[in-house]
């Protein structure tokens, strides 16, 4: 459990037992693999330094690592879960395997009051981490209110899904590649079906995302207390980033849309092609029989059983028929070309 204090001042590690008296806090508490590893101790801090008395069932959701991305409020504080994507980026050679890029989902945990921040995430949470440096180095201005921090974090972990874009487009691209391939037969639909799954995944995971941002948006908007007057956001540029936050995350869900869509189309023209080339084949073997259909009436006729058959004993009867076949078939192929049933386009 890491503790700072933020003020104007910058970013420095909190020690004392006391809480500050300006700025805020902000109490930053990873975990290694699961939420509920981490000690319920940080709730009394919470408690000591933010003075808010945090409710059971939002301890239950925090330590849920299957919750959805949620938004509640009290009058004291307001609880935000954000599901994020493991960060890993696959390698060019992984994108462009059979293997499917599976997202595997973690939740962040905010509790945001008056006087600070409490967060809950991964410990390999890049987002954090590079937030965290900026602010401490100074390279970037301090949050002034709990709400900034949060969304500095939040809108971190939203460009990282950005990352996602690329390997999943080249996956697709090759999945297309091979449906639309004539030289060869498609048979790997389960890892298609995988694929698409997992962009189904991305797309519940931002349209949940979207919803708990707009609610925590609208409680800033308009906030009615224990009097009955209404509260608004305080500056406007709070509602600038919640609006960027909502913008990107909306990128990535139109993007994960796209995925699916050009998924559908090209399931669908790998069907389309399939039934072309089968008509073709059928075309042709129709043209065969269409052509062998005399032919073969012509043998039939002179294999009958009947003692007296003209031509049957004819010197030249068997060179003549044969003449004659060859020519009914040279005319019905001459036929056919003149039709263009062998031709793509049909005739105008």
């Amino acid at each position: 459990m890491d503790i700072f204090h933020l003020n104007e001042h910058g970013c420095q590690a909190w020690k004392s037992n006391g809480s500050p008296q300006d700025g805020m806090v902000w109490i930053d508490l990873p975990y290694q693999h699961s939420i509920e590893e981490i000690n319920p101790v940080w709730r009394v801090e919470a408690e000591r330094l933010l003075h808010i008395q945090i409710e059971d069932l939002h301890l239950q959701d925090a330590r849920n690592p299957q919750h959805p991305s949620y938004f509640d409020s009290t009058h004291a504080y307001q609880m935000l879960i954000f599901r994020g994507v493991q960060q890993r980026t696959p390698h060019r050679d992984e994108q462009l395997s059979q293997k499917t890029i599976r997202l595997r989902t973690r939740p962040t945990v905010f509790f945001i009051s008056a006087r600070g921040l409490v967060s809950l995430r991964p410990a390999d949470s890049r987002s954090f981490a590079a937030v965290r440096a900026r602010i401490q180095d100074a390279s970037i201005r301090c949050p002034n209110s709990p709400q900034d921090l949060a969304l500095r974090l939040m809108n971190s972990m939203v460009d990282r899904y950005l990352e996602l874009r690329q390997p999943l487009t080249d996956q697709l691209e090759q999945w297309q590649r091979e449906l639309l391939d004539p030289r060869q037969k498609f048979t790997n639909w389960f890892s298609l079906l995988e694929s698409r799954m997992e962009i189904r995944k991305l797309e519940n995971l931002c349209e949940e995302q979207y919803e708990a941002i707009q609610e925590w948006r609208d409680e800033h908007l308009e906030v009615t207390d224990e009097h009955g007057s209404v509260h608004r956001l305080p500056s406007d540029h709070l509602l600038v980033r919640v609006n960027d936050l909502m913008e990107h995350i909306q990128r990535v869900l139109n993007h994960a849309r796209r995925l699916e869509a050009s998924v559908e189309s090209a399931v669908q023209l790998h069907f389309s092609a399939t039934a072309y080339r089968t008509n073709e084949i059928m075309r042709t073997l129709t043209v065969i029989t269409a052509i062998f259909m005399p032919l073969t009436l012509i043998t039939g006729i002179f294999g009958m059983n009947f003692d007296v058959i003209p031509g049957l004993h004819t010197a030249w009867g068997f060179w003549l028929t044969i003449g004659g076949m060859a020519l009914i078939a040279v005319v019905m192929l001459f036929v056919f070309r003149m039709k263009r049933f062998f031709d793509d386009r049909p005739e105008r």
